[in-house]
């Protein structure tokens, strides 16, 4: 593994922290492991490449996200720390030891029920903490849920997050906004912001995966991933892993509504029926008996839904040009 474009490794000394170790890179950064030398804490050092600094779209996301997590305080969220002094510009995490979710997902793609429910609960409690707090974290994946070895869990990256009432996201955040094709809530999908029913989807694709291990909806290329979410129903549950019970299929298909208003209100409405499943009623859904009715979505909604991600992206690049000649 290596750090793309820096100029600090590890061994190297950033300020008052030691680099220690590089752990993770992106497309956007590189994290180190360090330790801080006034107090002999380890921490995280997230670095942004070069290229992040120059873009304004994602220099922003990087900033949000040390922003929100520098506000946020919980044991189910990354804590980023406060650092006025630095020298050059980096973010301070504290240091979580563990793996995430993805890395499970890749060694076990089907969780047992039990785990999966468990960490589903936990990843409930920490929506409803940072809804309480006005975010909204809107690219809730595998990726971004840290896993200790007592199946704690942690979000992390908040660089899409936004704040409750906030103004909608523009030409900056095109490929941002959007979240990530597999866990993207319909609403998202038509281009609407999204409010915290938005998380409470992604996360029931998340458990949906867990228990089955595979996505919902699939396809050979964004577009069709996101299309097939507007346009059909996922396979049941059941008929993927028989040990998913109607009660917890039930809870499936509330989470994964269409419509945010007949999605689970909040995160706590859904951490308590995972918790009470036998407290759940199954309701006759047609979503179980007509999921293997494919339609294919007419020319124009791939028009327009190509048009949400194209002409945003050319806009940023005209505007790049046009920053790059002044």
């Amino acid at each position: 593994m290596f750090a793309p474009n820096l100029t600090i490794h590890a061994g190297d000394q950033l300020d008052h922290y030691h680099l220690e170790e590089l752990v993770a890179t992106s497309g956007m950064s590189t994290v180190f492991r360090a330790i801080d030398t006034r107090t002999g804490t380890q921490v995280a050092i997230k670095i942004p490449h070069p290229e992040v600094e120059c873009d304004p779209a994602m220099f922003e996301r990087f900033q949000r996200e040390a922003d929100i997590g520098t506000r946020l305080s919980n044991p189910g969220v990354m804590k980023v720390f406060p650092n006025p002094g630095r020298t050059q510009v980096y973010m301070v995490m504290e240091w979580v030891p563990g793996r995430l979710l993805r890395q499970l997902l890749q060694q076990q793609p089907k969780l047992p029920i039990d785990r999966a429910v468990k960490l589903t609960i936990g990843i409930c409690r920490s929506l409803e903490y940072i809804h309480a707090n006005g975010v909204v974290h809107r690219d809730m994946k595998p990726e971004n849920i840290m896993v200790d070895d007592d199946d704690n869990i942690r979000l992390i990256d908040f660089g899409i997050a936004a704040n409750a009432g906030a103004r909608r996201l523009t030409f900056g955040n095109f490929s941002q906004g959007l979240g990530t094709p597999d866990y993207i809530s319909p609403e998202q999908v038509r281009g609407k912001r999204g409010d915290a029913r938005s998380d409470l989807y992604s996360l029931g694709v998340m458990l949906y995966e867990m228990l089955t291990g595979t996505v919902p909806f699939t396809g050979p290329n964004p577009f069709a991933v996101m299309n097939d979410r507007l346009l059909n129903y996922p396979p049941p549950p059941m008929t993927l892993e028989p040990a998913v019970t109607p009660q917890l299929q039930e809870i499936l298909y509330r989470a994964l509504e269409r419509d945010p208003k007949n999605r689970y209100a909040s995160a706590r409405e859904f951490a308590h029926d995972l918790e009470h499943q036998d407290q759940v009623g199954v309701a006759n859904r047609a979503e179980a008996a007509t999921w293997k009715r494919r339609e294919s979505p007419p020319a124009h909604r791939n028009l327009l839904i190509a048009t949400l991600v194209v002409i945003p992206l050319l806009i940023l690049i005209l505007l790049l040009l046009v920053a790059r000649h002044h």
